[in-house]
């Protein structure tokens, strides 16, 4: 089992041990997914270039914690390629650092907790997971809690 993660920081504010803790937990999260040989990258940002972004991609004109691109999801006329001798690279997690402070704060808890949080939700998202009706949200917000659970990283 393998799962490659490219980290960048244009915030230049994570520490290493931060980055550290986010590969153990995505590790533990492919493994639970039964995610194998597959590549996932995760850029921390600030709020000025998610609210960028989110009005770019979903327009939507103010920052946000997280925002995902799956990049197994087939546009139209797009084809499947089939093979599995290169790792199959999973999408993009963007997150608000600044976002991410503000939320830890609101909700009580520790900043690795929240950022632990919003990336597996970016990666559930990556995964297929979706939380547009109550059921979907039920399963996805589930599946979390047991990640963030199994890795210890709880409220």
């Amino acid at each position: 089992m393998t799962l490659m993660i490219d980290f960048m920081d244009e915030t230049n504010d994570m520490k290493e041990e931060d980055i550290l803790l986010l590969e153990r937990l995505l590790e533990v999260a492919a493994r639970l997914e039964k995610v194998y040989e597959a590549e996932v990258s995760v850029t921390f940002v600030d709020n000025d270039r998610i609210q960028e972004i989110n009005r770019e991609y979903r327009d939507k004109d103010q920052p946000t914690d997280v925002i995902s691109f799956a990049m197994e999801e087939l546009g139209e006329g797009e084809i499947e390629i089939i093979g599995d001798s290169i790792p199959k690279h999973l999408g993009d997690i963007i997150i608000s650092i600044p976002r991410t402070i503000e939320q830890a704060e609101e909700y009580g808890h520790s900043f690795h907790r929240e950022l632990g949080f919003l990336t597996v939700h970016g990666f559930l998202h990556l995964l297929g997971y979706d939380h547009m009706n109550e059921e979907d949200e039920k399963k996805m917000f589930t599946r979390q809690d047991e990640i963030l659970a199994e890795f210890g990283l709880v409220r």
